[in-house]
């Protein structure tokens, strides 16, 4: 229920800024967010353009009943250049999650009060939540000399490797001292990540055009298949909307046994999660490499535990994968890569924004450009299972426009890198790190 203020309030005068303002009242509060996100791009909007964007924001908070967020988005509507109401403001963006609304008000706010380390820290954090992983090495490395190690330095280091500067990231990490609490653990993932990108970059270029050796660098995880759409044109290899196939599916069990063979991996069984699509996927593994099925134990070694979207596994199954038993892989087909998993998969077939696995409701366009919807595919995991195995594996020829990603390349990758896969927890990806793809939000 959209709570609506009484009193008549004059629309702001920039234009997205108003349509911002109308979609809130007609209750579109998503709409609005996304003129706001609009709005501040560059040029960050600063004086009477912050005070005006705080109006907006302290609206479509009070409608979704945000009263934190509210009340900081007014103080600071009633005075733009005060540095405590724009801290405030932008604490209370980053807690909502609207990081892209508070990095101008902070940005001013540090302007303003340079030294104050509390503002550079949530400003900071608001760049990581948003993946400007440079700007955060920007602002942090110009107090380079003055930084404290934990977590100042750290995240000079970290957001260095997100950035894809592995010597800085590098040079970072080794002046830190031994981490207190409660950085221990994140000192370690960080240590790991360094350690597979310097592994993988006498692989593999390691360039804003390398997915799959940024992959494991930050995750540990091998990626079979590239998408063959739109690589030159921002997607980089990442799928956006997907409407998975049997065929896709048959190639990426076809990649996952190669890597396995590339990476010395003999697992004796194959552990079935209990999602139906994961079932599916999993009866077409076993009976593709001649292993027999069992469900999912987490303690249980030397298996293979298949995926077909670990966002659609249960939660406490997905939890018990990111520590794995001896000689235990885990495969993901469908990975989302704007709103990641909570484990991060040691194989996985591709990564996409928006997926429909290929026995779901799905879209068709008849001859006329009308569209369809197909009903869900209702036969039994074992009639699913059997029709992934009668596809044909062969890989999509897509636009003409990606690079050639046959599969000696791929086994070459896996083989050189395996000495560092299998190691540590399977953490979540954070970010998608130096390689940019085009996103719809």
């Amino acid at each position: 229920m959209f709570r609506r203020s009484s009193r008549k309030e004059r629309p702001p005068t920039r234009p997205e800024l108003a349509r911002a303002w109308e979609q809130v009242a007609a209750g579109d509060v998503p709409g609005a967010l996304r003129e706001l996100r609009s709005f501040t791009a560059q040029p960050e909007p600063v004086g009477d353009d912050l005070g005006e964007l705080a109006r907006v924001v302290a609206r479509a908070a009070a409608a979704c009943g945000f009263d934190d967020l509210a009340t900081a988005g007014t103080a600071l509507a009633e005075d733009s250049r005060r540095p405590r109401a724009l801290y405030d403001f932008g604490y209370a963006c980053v807690e909502r999650g609207v990081s892209y609304l508070a990095v101008p008000a902070l940005r001013e706010a540090l302007r303003q009060v340079p030294d104050a380390r509390g503002i550079r820290a949530e400003l900071v954090s608001a760049l990581e939540d948003e993946h400007r992983h440079s700007e955060a090495v920007q602002l942090l490395a110009e107090r380079e000399d003055v930084l404290e190690d934990w977590p100042e330095r750290y995240l000079l280091a970290c957001n260095a490797l997100m950035a894809g500067d592995l010597d800085r990231a590098a040079g970072a990490f080794r002046r830190l001292a031994p981490p207190p609490d409660p950085w221990p653990g994140a000192h370690g993932r960080l240590g790991r990540m360094l350690e597979r990108a310097e592994l993988a970059r006498t692989a593999s270029p390691l360039d804003r055009r390398d997915l799959r050796g940024w992959h494991f660098a930050l995750t540990g995880g091998l990626l079979g298949t590239l998408s063959p759409y739109g690589f030159a044109a921002g997607m980089t290899g990442r799928y956006a909307y997907l409407q998975d196939s049997y065929d896709l599916c048959l190639q990426g069990l076809h990649r996952m046994r190669l890597l396995l063979d590339a990476t010395g991996s003999r697992p004796r069984a194959v552990a079935l999660l209990p999602d139906r699509g994961s079932r599916v996927l999993g009866l077409a593994a076993a009976e593709l490499l001649g292993l027999p099925s069992e469900p999912f134990a987490p303690d249980r070694a030397d298996t293979l535990v298949v995926a077909h979207d670990l966002t659609g596994t249960d939660p406490d199954a997905a939890a018990r994968l990111r520590e794995r038993a001896p000689g235990q892989v885990l495969f993901e087909h469908a990975s989302c890569w704007t709103g990641p998993p909570a484990v991060t998969a040691d194989i996985t077939t591709l990564l996409h924004q928006t997926a429909v696995a290929p026995w779901g409701v799905r879209t068709r366009f008849t001859a006329e450009g009308e569209a369809e919807r197909l009903p869900a595919d209702d036969r039994s995991e074992a009639e699913l299972a059997a029709e992934i195995l009668r596809a044909d594996p062969t890989p999509d020829p897509g636009d003409g426009e990606t690079s050639a990603d046959p599969e000696a390349a791929l086994a070459a990758f896996a083989a050189a890198v395996r000495d560092r896969w299998l190691l540590g927890p399977r953490d979540p990806a954070r970010s998608p790190g130096p390689v940019p793809s085009s996103r719809f939000r």
